[in-house]
Formats: structure tokens, sequence, C-alpha cells
């Protein structure tokens, strides 16, 4: 394994677990995101549990290249949806990039598998 997808795999793994370990938490933070959006906090945990579970298989994925890949792929999806609930909401471009930066990391940590 290359080290580009090493340090994207563990860039990204503690993003999520940082992300998802509040979101799961439901902090106030979390709480007051999630009401923006139009979301219950049972459904915020549950995106959270998402995160962390990504966070997991990009970190597996360093000795099973395909969960890596798998993990990628679904965060890949979980940002692009992301991106559409902040659109549906009227929120500017800005507040989409987070979730902009995640899903071109975790596509660039795709490409850097698919070529090594």
């Amino acid at each position: 394994m290359s080290t580009a997808a090493i340090v994207l795999a563990v860039l990204l793994a503690g993003i999520l677990l940082l992300l998802g370990s509040a979101k799961l938490a439901a902090v106030p933070a979390m709480r007051q995101a999630a009401a923006h959006v139009g979301m219950t906090t049972t459904h915020y945990r549950l995106l959270g549990a998402l995160e962390v579970a990504a966070a997991a298989g990009l970190l597996i994925g360093l000795r099973i290249t395909a969960l890596g890949v798998a993990a990628s792929v679904g965060l890949i999806l979980l940002m692009a949806g992301a991106v559409v609930v902040h659109l549906r909401n009227g929120d500017p471009a800005a507040r989409c990039l987070p979730a902009v930066i995640v899903g071109a990391l975790a596509g660039a940590h795709l490409v850097v598998l698919a070529g090594g």
C-alpha cells in the first residue's frame, strides 16, 4: 500500500472519528446542526455511526484493500448526501465545503487505492 493511501486513510479516519463521535454523543453543536437541516437527534446519531463505521473501514482497509475501497465509496455517497441536504435546506455553498472536502479526500483515497 502506498504512503499516500495510508496518509489519506488515517487523515480521513481521524476526521470521521472526531465528527462521528460528536454526533453519537449528541453534543450541543451537533444537535443544533441536526435541527438546522430538519433532522432528529436520532437520525443525526445514525449518521455519526456511519461516519465511525467508515473510519473503521478505512483503517481496516489498510490491511484489507477491498474494505478500504468500500469505505471510500460509502463515504463519497454519504458526503454527496450531505451536500444535497445542505443545498435543499437553502444553505450557502460555503456550508457544504466540509462535506465536499471530505468527499474529495475519499475520492483521492479511492483513486490511490485503484492505482496501487
